[in-house]
């Protein structure tokens, strides 16, 4: 399997400077800027948790895409999807993150009314390969982390509802490329989508592959 890999040192950075306190502002709705920052700098994280830099990278993506749909699996307390919660809240969207453990769904459920961002994104509770079905689309944005041997069962249900020039983003492609490799043969060899490796985080030593849908 061929396998393109880019270190993304810039992306670090850029992730550090714009997670200065107050830099990322101009939150529409419920919830202020510097009070958000503030509570994801704090945050409460472990080792099932999105690094900084990957979770600010998820933010960047869903809002330089203008999505509008996206859904996530693999929530556990919340950590990406508030990142990507005040990207949905500027871009006027909306994210379904899924997640499994009742514990971790009721947290994340509770860190996004404490940050104003339960207006843009809703903690469904169940399997995502259960789960996944009932949700319409259309989806422009994507983001996998779950049961690492499942990343291709959770594509193909989401694959029929994403639009032409949605973007995918799926975690720990480096790691546990094995474990995935039904899914990373798909999107690096399919005409329909173009995907780069991308490691913007230090801190776990892996990363994300990023795949563009063409039609």
């Amino acid at each position: 399997m061929k396998h393109k890999i880019v270190i993304v040192t810039f992306l670090a950075a850029l992730a550090l400077a714009l997670g200065a306190p107050g830099a990322l502002s101009g939150e529409r709705g419920a919830g202020d800027a510097a009070s958000r920052e503030a509570f994801l700098r704090e945050f409460p994280r472990t080792g099932l948790s999105t690094t900084p830099e990957d979770a600010l990278l998820l933010r960047i993506l869903v809002e330089t895409r203008n999505a509008q749909r996206g859904v996530e699996v693999g929530s556990f307390t919340g950590y990406g999807a508030l990142h990507m919660g005040i990207a949905f809240e500027r871009t006027g969207g909306h994210l379904y993150t899924l997640e499994i453990d009742p514990e971790a769904v009721k947290t994340c459920r509770e860190n996004l009314a404490k940050t104003g961002l339960d207006k843009s994104v809703t903690c469904v509770e169940g399997d995502a390969l259960k789960t996944l079905p009932e949700l319409e689309g259309p989806f422009d944005f994507a983001y996998i982390d779950a049961v690492k041997t499942d990343y291709f069962k959770y594509f193909q249900l989401i694959e029929p509802k994403l639009k032409a020039g949605a973007v995918i983003v799926a975690d720990n492609v480096i790691v546990s490329a094995e474990a995935m490799r039904d899914y990373l043969e798909h999107v690096q060899n399919s005409p329909d989508y173009e995907t780069v490796i991308v490691r913007a985080s230090d801190e776990k030593q892996d990363g994300m592959a990023i795949t563009y849908k063409l039609r």
